[in-house]
């Protein structure tokens, strides 16, 4: 939970804070764990979850350091990069017992790799796993923020995984697997499937869409075609919707449809949390299938 630093200004951002927010929006109801510093910039990102009318209860509040900022560099609209400062607050979320119980009665648990980088917040997130009934884990390996081990250990607690075609190529590279190509991804994403007795694995591929590996089967979905603003929050958003429709228990292809969807509509904005609904993402993928 942070502020993505850009050349037009700041914008809320981290990458499980902007996949609840969009969460939220689509009408699954999320709790956001988190920590910001006691400083202006908690006050506001704290003002900004309320805005968009999610709980800040169990955000804590640090005061031995400053509210996460990340530089983002958006030269390239199709492939921002990212300067990440530490430390920061939310490099020390404390655990609390409210936090096991939170995570228990929740029908999944949503974290990424960059949260692990510190001691503090990496053991926290280790214990929440152990209670979780389902396990999300979103990869993002944002160097030098992640070590192979970290990301070996979330894997193999992680019931579904969703990663981009850089970090499957990275990742079945430490295995002596290829997966460069576009032609290697499928085989390489029921590999890790097997090796890691994952549920799914999900691979987004950019303008060209995304793969969803579940059940024995692959599913395929292309990039949907729009005026891109910026990346920021893309690949947040199209977890959200996959996630959404995971837990109404749609079609995995339908699920995928509606994901690339929504990623290509938040491309459409600038940052990575723009207000939109279900209905503008059914009127896009509308649009699409006309084309």
């Amino acid at each position: 939970m942070l502020w993505d630093v850009l050349p037009s200004g700041k914008q809320p951002g981290g990458a499980p804070f902007n996949v609840a927010v969009h969460l939220h929006q689509l009408g699954v109801p999320t709790q956001l764990i988190s920590r910001v510093g006691d400083d202006d910039l908690g006050t506001e990102l704290l003002d900004f979850v309320a805005s968009k009318g999610l709980s800040t209860d169990y955000v804590q509040l640090g005061r031995t350091h400053l509210t996460g900022v990340v530089k983002a560099n958006v030269d390239d609209a199709q492939e921002v990069t990212y300067k990440i400062v530490q430390p920061v607050a939310w490099d020390y979320i404390q655990h609390e017992a409210r936090l096991d119980a939170l995570v228990e009665q929740a029908d999944m648990f949503v974290f990424g790799s960059l949260s692990a980088r510190s001691a503090a917040t990496r053991e926290t997130l280790y214990r929440l796993i152990e209670h979780a009934r389902f396990n999300v884990f979103d990869v993002n390996m944002r160097p030098p923020h992640y070590t192979k081990e970290v990301v070996k250990y979330l894997l193999q607690k992680a019931d579904l995984v969703k990663m981009n075609h850089h970090e499957l190529a990275e990742i079945m590279g430490w295995f002596g697997q290829e997966s460069g190509a576009a032609a290697d991804r499928p085989a390489a994403m029921q590999w890790l499937a097997t090796r890691f007795d994952l549920q799914a694995v999900c691979v987004t591929c950019g303008a060209d869409g995304a793969l969803l590996w579940t059940r024995g089967r692959l599913y395929r979905a292309p990039g949907v075609r729009v005026e891109v603003k910026d990346t920021i929050g893309s690949g947040d958003s199209f977890l959200a919707a996959l996630l959404k429709g995971w837990l109404a228990g749609q079609e995995p292809g339908e699920c995928l449809r509606f994901a690339c969807a929504t990623g290509a509509l938040v491309a459409t904005h600038y940052g990575a949390t723009p207000a939109f609904t279900e209905a503008e993402v059914r009127e896009l993928l509308a649009e699409q299938a006309i084309l």
